[in-house]
């Protein structure tokens, strides 16, 4: 949680900095932020998703519990900074990118287009908690004899 938190301040405040700005080395800086955050949050989904196929055998694992953690899987206390964060990577990066649409020459897309892919990051690391210490409900096996 920490991290996504942590990310998500990184990337809000390099994305602004460089929408109002607009300077090269502020661009390029939040296109590295963007980017790393990117590729991390790549790692994070497939890691999580690995992690809750191996609980499905044995429990009730549903997507919308693992990526947008609904239902009991996670404590308020873990779901509202999770999902925040969440909003705010959305937020952040289509405001930005929307907001600065054409580069200094006048050309379209700038790098703060690269910002709409940081939700991933979000994503991957709502699945890594959910994998590791969300609670779901036991499988059962209808066709199992006692």
């Amino acid at each position: 949680m920490q991290a996504n938190l942590l990310g998500t301040a990184v990337f809000a405040l390099t994305s602004i900095i460089a929408a109002i700005t607009f300077g090269g080395s502020e661009r390029t800086v939040a296109a590295i932020v963007s980017l790393g955050l990117f590729f991390a949050g790549i790692v994070a989904f497939a890691w999580s998703f690995w992690n809750a196929v191996q609980r499905s055998r044995t429990e009730m694992v549903a997507v919308t519990q693992l990526y947008l953690l609904l239902g009991t899987v996670a404590p308020q206390s873990v779901r509202r900074p999770m999902l925040a964060a969440l909003l705010v990577q959305f937020v952040v990066g289509l405001v930005t990118a929307i907001g600065r649409a054409n580069a200094p020459d006048g050309s379209p897309g700038t790098s703060l287009a690269l910002g709409v892919l940081v939700p991933v990051f979000g994503f991957g690391l709502n699945g890594l908690w959910a994998a590791f210490h969300g609670e779901y409900r036991e499988r059962t096996d209808p066709h199992r004899q006692e």
